[in-house]
């Protein structure tokens, strides 16, 4: 099969191309697992901190991508959940344990065995992956393959994040950068809380436009105060200064979740530029956001389906990956890049 590797950590601006286009194996699936021909995969800013060396190692030479959207080739011994030719989604999560607290209370995002799609084990930029059966996902008929894929990582964080924040209808949220996960969470968020106001933050003209398109109250940049203070914020930037001003303009008592598995900033001065009084006292608080559980990736794409919501998609071919990640580096952004796979 035709599959794109990373075969070494590195800067993307010294190295533009990291990844190599391959024949690579073709995977087997195991017992209980299933061989997914794949169709589309989605690309997340995660793949960067991976290329670049901001998460755990990844296993070298692996396979990125881990939104990833086909149809069962075939299946593992013991494994009957899905029918061949059945469309299903992988996520980030690629399993877990099982038997740990975490596992056992729903949050398997949290077990001490998780493993990542693409970084753990082998993932969707390639003609065909596997991946256990209890850990795929059907993929509602409302979406084409290109529409579903950014919904598994970008739309499933997203639909965790604004879980995570408490919010209640009628109270005003903020939205901290304005990508691929950040204008899929303000469509639920819409659905799920009419009465509230939404206030977008977004370095570009481009990605505020499309803000006030999908509903935002108003929009504007990190510098610019905004109409009123937010209730709570969810922050999609790589970056630390948007999470010091986003807790500058937050209301008391409000909660600041940070949707990012990394900061690309390695200033450790960052942090401590926080001022007690101005952006934390009067109860304000800070969550971040691990990984997703099953749990979230089932319950959005149902939402989703239902919303229904459609994500903003730009395309590109298997070949055209390096240059979407060095797009997403730059901060090219409307909406989630896709990859299509032949």
């Amino acid at each position: 099969m035709k599959a794109l590797v990373l075969n070494q950590i590195g800067n993307l601006n010294e190295n533009p191309n990291p990844l190599n286009l391959v024949d690579w194996p073709d995977p087997l699936p195991r017992e209980k697992e299933i061989l997914v021909r794949t169709a589309a995969c989605g690309i997340c800013h995660t793949e960067l901190d991976e290329i670049e060396g901001r998460t755990p190692p990844p296993r070298l030479p692996i396979i990125l991508g881990h939104q990833v959207v086909g149809r069962v080739e075939k299946t593992g011994s013991g494994a009957g959940r899905f029918k061949i030719g059945d469309r299903v989604g992988i996520a980030w999560i690629h399993s877990s344990c099982g038997k740990c607290k975490f596992c056992m209370a729903g949050n398997e995002n949290l077990c001490p065995e998780f493993q990542a799609t693409g970084r753990d084990a082998q993932g969707g930029y390639a003609q065909y992956t596997t991946v256990g059966e209890d850990f795929a996902h059907p993929i509602p008929e409302s979406f084409t393959d290109l529409d579903a894929a950014p919904l598994l990582c970008a739309g499933a964080v997203g639909y965790r994040s604004l879980r995570l924040t408490g919010m209640e209808n009628g109270q005003t949220l903020a939205l901290i950068g304005f990508g691929a996960s950040a204008h899929l969470v303000i469509q639920m968020a819409r659905h799920r809380y009419p009465d509230s106001k939404i206030l977008v933050f977004a370095r570009t003209e481009k990605e505020r436009t499309l803000a006030c398109k999908l509903g935002a109250f108003w929009a504007g940049d990190l510098e610019e105060d905004p109409p009123e203070k937010p209730d709570c914020a969810i922050d999609t930037t790589p970056v630390w200064k948007p999470i010091v001003e986003g807790l500058k303009i937050l209301e008391k008592g409000g909660r600041l979740v940070i949707n990012a598995i990394r900061k690309e900033d390695l200033d450790k001065d960052s942090l401590l530029r926080l001022d007690y009084a101005r952006h934390l006292w009067l109860e304000k608080e800070i969550k971040t956001v691990a990984n997703v559980a099953r749990r979230d990736v089932d319950e959005f794409l149902k939402l989703a389906a239902h919303i229904p919501i459609r994500p903003e998609v730009e395309e590109f071919r298997l070949d055209q990956a390096n240059q979407a990640l060095r797009e997403l580096k730059q901060r090219k952004i409307r909406g989630a890049k896709v990859l299509r796979i032949p």
